[in-house]
């Protein structure tokens, strides 16, 4: 509970400074493209790490359906990494086949939220 806790708070901290980074130190250095696509990646970073803060407190909560949201906070850490990352990478970089681990961390993130789902209705609240 408290890793999920812990990482949703980092993963929304950097999303809040990735983005003032490229409003402020990007525009004119990269593309529209690649800062779209950056901005894509701090988007969908700030939507998952209040997700995973979420798991967090419904973990410390849960008195059953636990490794649902284990499964589902972890999926959607791996998410991160991987969609985030590899958004972030390309728009650095401009390395088109960085884009193809892009849907990689999607699945993961579908999968995290899929996880949730299930969790929901297996989980009850402690007393």
């Amino acid at each position: 509970m408290r890793l999920f806790l812990a990482l949703g708070a980092v993963f929304g901290g950097l999303s809040v400074a990735a983005g003032a980074f490229a409003s402020h130190a990007l525009k004119g250095k990269f593309s529209d493209r690649m800062l779209e696509v950056f901005e894509t990646g701090t988007r969908y970073q700030m939507y998952h790490a209040l997700a995973l803060i979420l798991v967090a407190l419904l973990l410390s909560r849960a008195t059953e359906g636990q490794s649902w949201l284990v499964a589902s906070g972890t999926s959607m850490t791996l998410g991160v990494l991987l969609f985030s990352g590899s958004l972030y990478a390309l728009s650095f970089t401009g390395i088109k086949i960085l884009g193809a681990i892009t849907p990689l961390g999607g699945v993961a993130f579908l999968v995290g939220w899929g996880c949730l789902a299930i969790a929901s209705l297996k989980t009850g609240p402690s007393a």
